[in-house]
């Protein structure tokens, strides 16, 4: 059952409590989310390499619409959860109904515009013609139908703002489920079902959203009245559209920078081989779930950092952050254990292609080296953006992957190879992991400083 309205209030009782409260569900939920994208990319690899290939293509540019949801996302949660904790609960209701307009309407200019230069896309990728005919056979269904996603990834963040994070697990799993569930299907056509290939894969994504989509915005709307029926007046447009868009467009910049990077990254694996890019995309469907654990805290923990923000309650908000990096560090060490022991037994799961497998195998031994400091740098810029800082998220972003990461990816491989090329990577996310963590002391340090003139004014 859906939690009554409005009932959820993260400035008072335990930090570490309401971090665990908010966050285990989050992990379950996203656990089986990544765990049915694996599936699914389990069965577009009984067709072959070169499905898989161009699958691993659409990576960057299926990651650039789902970072404008995720940054506009980010800032409706910021500014809704500042409203909820100063108590304003009609102006953040004003907030989560215009960020349903707004972030549609600018999800719909991106999708037209990679449909217009799909092809120069990933031409510039390095995906050949035999593969970009691929690539479009699966981007005709999923860009259009990503629409969706943007509506579910918007949503959810309403419900995380008003400290619910119960429901979007469900429905992230939900959403999991479905399409595990469609992929044999409509891949491979058994019975009645057609034979749809890589479009079949597409196709199972997109009713798989529709179908969570539909149940979301009734719950928003109608059960829990949280998303206005009608559409914004223009001052609501100006004033909560204004203030959303002010954190919300340097959040998807932020956001959008990973898959750019993830596009340079391919790029320069494809100079390695269509095997190596294989690698990389699966690489990239387990990365996810090894680091589920920094995922689900960066979606729980900006919610508390904004309400407790809103209620000038900065200590609660460095209790909060601190806790979430210390774990996340001693985390991913183990997990780094898991992944490297297990390296074959995984290789071994999603190709018998000895080149394919070796490259995955090398993946898993030095990637996941540096992830605890990436959960860091992700922490960090969430809860910048929490804090109303979206430019200082935005600049660590960029200068995460285009000072560090790929730049010292590109040096490894040109000097040391593929294993370079993944040990270049590691070391940019260690050097950027330090500066986070300074730039988020010296956010707070400022908030404190402002609370202190403004209570010596206010005394004055």
């Amino acid at each position: 059952m859906p939690p009554s309205k409005h009932d959820t209030t993260l400035v008072e009782g335990s930090v570490r409590d309401s971090l665990i409260r908010m966050t285990t569900p989050m992990i379950i939920g996203m656990l089986m989310m990544f765990t049915f994208s694996l599936v699914d990319t389990l069965f577009i690899s009984f067709l072959g390499t070169e499905p898989l290939t161009a699958i691993s293509f659409t990576f960057p540019v299926a990651f650039t619409v789902l970072s404008m949801a995720i940054g506009l996302g980010i800032g409706t949660s910021a500014v809704v959860g500042k409203y909820l904790g100063r108590g304003d609960v009609e102006r953040a209701r004003e907030a989560a109904t215009v960020i349903n307009y707004i972030s549609l309407a600018l999800a719909s200019l991106l999708v037209a515009l990679c449909w217009l230069f799909l092809d120069d896309i990933f031409g510039l990728l390095g995906a050949s013609p035999e593969l970009i005919v691929l690539i479009r056979e699966f981007m005709a269904v999923w860009l259009p139908g990503s629409l969706l996603l943007v509506c579910m990834m918007t949503g959810n963040a309403i419900l995380r703002a008003n400290g619910n994070t119960r429901t979007p697990s469900m429905l992230m799993a939900a959403a999991g489920f479905g399409n595990a569930a469609l992929d044999p299907l409509l891949i491979f056509g058994p019975g009645p079902f057609p034979a749809l290939g890589i479009a079949g894969a597409a196709w199972a994504t997109v009713i798989s959203w529709g179908l969570v989509v539909a149940y979301l915005y009734r719950l928003l709307i109608f059960d829990l009245d949280f998303v206005g029926r009608r559409p914004p007046s223009r001052d609501a447009l100006r004033t909560s559209g204004g203030e959303m868009l002010r954190i919300g467009i340097p959040a998807a910049g932020a956001n959008m920078m990973t898959p750019l990077a993830a596009g340079v990254m391919t790029a320069i694996a494809a100079g390695f081989g269509n095997n190596a890019v294989a690698a990389l995309g699966v690489g990239g469907r387990i990365e996810p779930i090894a680091t589920l654990l920094i995922l689900a805290l960066s979606t729980s923990l900006p919610p508390l950092v904004s309400q407790n923000f809103g209620a000038n309650r900065v200590d609660r908000v460095v209790e909060a952050y601190r806790l979430s990096i210390r774990f996340v560090l001693v985390w991913q060490l183990l997990v780094y254990a898991l992944l490297a022991l297990a390296a074959p037994l995984i290789a071994g799961v999603f190709s018998d292609d000895p080149e394919v497998t070796a490259t995955i195998r090398l993946f898993l031994w030095i990637m996941p080296l540096g992830f605890g400091m990436q959960g860091v740098i992700i922490l960090t810029n969430s809860s910048l953006n929490a804090l109303h800082r979206p430019m200082s998220a935005l600049w660590l972003s960029i200068a995460r992957f285009f000072v560090f990461y790929v730049p010292l990816a590109w040096i490894g491989s040109v000097y040391f190879g593929l294993w370079g090329f993944f040990a270049g990577a590691v070391a940019g996310n260690l050097l950027m992991g330090l500066i986070s963590l300074t730039t988020f002391n010296r956010a707070v340090n400022d908030e404190l400083r402002l609370q202190a003139l403004d209570a010596a004014g206010t005394s004055g």
